[in-house]
């Protein structure tokens, strides 16, 4: 039986999550189109300390639903190790230094593609755990605002 590390606190917890989202780079990405068909896809992105910016073809199902609902849901980390965000999302030109500085992260230059938008998501919800005990005290950000550790 393996034991469970005992709860991070929650300044720990902010600080683990805030580096995640700055050194990582792919999320699970997950919409869903007016007629609520969820769409899961892996997605590179930029953090610039406030938003998420991801790019996708046009044409895909995530493009749409975030052109119609403009709401997402998306997970950084592996299961015992989650991030969860909550978020809207729309789509945004970005300038010629953020286009560099998302290639150049994420190893991927949606300018090199035919008609691949960009979306900026801004959260609402930040939530982390590792295990059921950081279940409780889970929520770090909520209605847009970090909460005060």
């Amino acid at each position: 039986m393996t034991v469970a590390a005992p709860p991070r606190p929650p300044a720990q917890r902010r600080n683990d999550t805030l580096r995640r989202l700055e050194n990582d780079v792919d999320a699970w990405v997950a919409t869903a189109g007016p007629a609520g068909s969820p769409y899961l896809v892996p997605l590179s992105y930029l953090w610039d300390g406030e938003t998420l910016l991801v790019s996708t073809a046009a044409t895909t199902p995530t493009a749409r639903n975030l052109r119609a609902v403009g709401r997402v849901r998306l997970t950084l980390g592996p299961t015992r190790d989650v991030v969860l965000v909550e978020g809207t999302a729309e789509e945004v030109e970005v300038s010629p230094e953020v286009a560099d500085e998302f290639a150049a992260k994420t190893g991927f230059d949606p300018r090199a593609q035919r008609d691949y938008p960009y979306f900026r998501i801004r959260p609402h919800l930040v939530q982390a755990w590792r295990e059921a005990n950081e279940i409780a005290g889970r929520d770090l950000m909520v209605d847009g605002a970090w909460l005060s550790v």
